[in-house]
């Protein structure tokens, strides 16, 4: 038997709870896994809220991405053997906050050895939307990029990956999370009213890219700094940004092979800011979904 969280209804967390059931067996091209460390993301309470459709079958396991040692492939997996460390995408119906999950093959990479299994929980999600989001519209060194959500795990690993390729980066966020954003190298913004002023007293011209992980209200507030609105991205909220003449966030295949090389490499720290076991894994979400994390949250079986 393998323990797994999941949620039993459409609604706040108190649907949420740990139960037992069968240790997940591999289809064609997925891998088993021993889960070592799963991440949290806004997507998880999104989809237990309903927001994100209805279509899960009830009870939901939680958690999109996990990283942990393989213990058998399905047919047609010849990458992957018994034994590899590894991290990637949950397969349909399974969650990353268990004792054992099943992966997608094909949304799975190595575990590089310098990366730990709490690190790299955090990338299957968190840290290839961070790529995609300062990828899908090329900077030039020196052009500036404006950060709505710095403090939380996308976006300080977006400020990072800006500090690498040279960008000038606004982060904006709360103002408990001034210090880390600015351990970025990013100029530090607090959100709240009066946040469009604020940001033009930094860059009169204004930011050449807009990159939204918050959305509502918060991008609406700074998106007439952008010259050109179709250089709005948006994680968050895609219909606010189509509104406002932007673009949703274009998720790429290679994005998590190239991030975990990024990380491997020591240019990128992931943040985890704090670690649950799965009994607490309510504690996890709940930070999470408060917007109170700084940083990443990983549930550790």
């Amino acid at each position: 038997m393998s323990k797994v969280y999941v949620f039993t209804g459409y609604g706040g967390p108190e649907t949420q709870q740990l139960i037992e059931g069968p240790v997940p067996t591999p289809g064609p091209g997925e891998l088993a896994i021993e889960v070592r460390a799963a991440g949290v993301n806004p997507a998880d309470w999104k989809i237990r809220e309903g927001q994100l459709g209805r279509h899960w079958s009830l009870p939901a396991p939680m958690g999109r991405e996990a990283a942990g040692v393989v213990t058998e492939v399905g047919d047609g997996v010849e990458d992957f053997a018994v034994g590899d460390e590894v991290l990637g995408l949950v397969a349909p119906g399974q969650g990353g906050m268990a004792e054992h999950t099943l992966l997608r093959a094909s949304t799975t990479v190595a575990k590089p050895e310098e990366i730990s299994f709490a690190d790299a929980a955090t990338i299957p999600v968190a840290a290839a939307t961070a790529y995609d989001a300062t990828h899908q519209i090329e900077l030039k060194p020196g052009q500036t990029l404006l950060l709505l959500g710095a403090g939380g795990g996308v976006g300080l690993m977006a400020t990072q990956i800006g500090r690498v390729h040279e960008f000038t980066v606004i982060g904006v966020a709360s103002a408990t999370k001034r210090e880390l954003v600015e351990s970025t190298g990013a100029t530090f913004i607090e959100s709240g009213p009066g946040v469009a002023d604020r940001v033009r007293q930094v860059s009169a011209d204004g930011p050449d890219l807009i990159v939204d992980l918050v959305g509502g209200d918060a991008l609406r507030a700074v998106a007439d700094l952008v010259p050109d609105r179709t250089r709005i991205i948006s994680a968050a909220d895609p219909d606010t940004a189509a509104e406002l003449g932007g673009l949703a966030l274009a998720r790429t295949d290679e994005a998590m092979a190239k991030i975990t090389e990024v990380i491997q490499y020591g240019l990128v720290d992931p943040h985890v800011d704090a670690q649950f076991a799965l009994d607490q894994a309510d504690q996890a979400i709940a930070a999470v979904e408060t917007g109170h994390a700084a940083g990443k949250i990983i549930v550790v079986p």
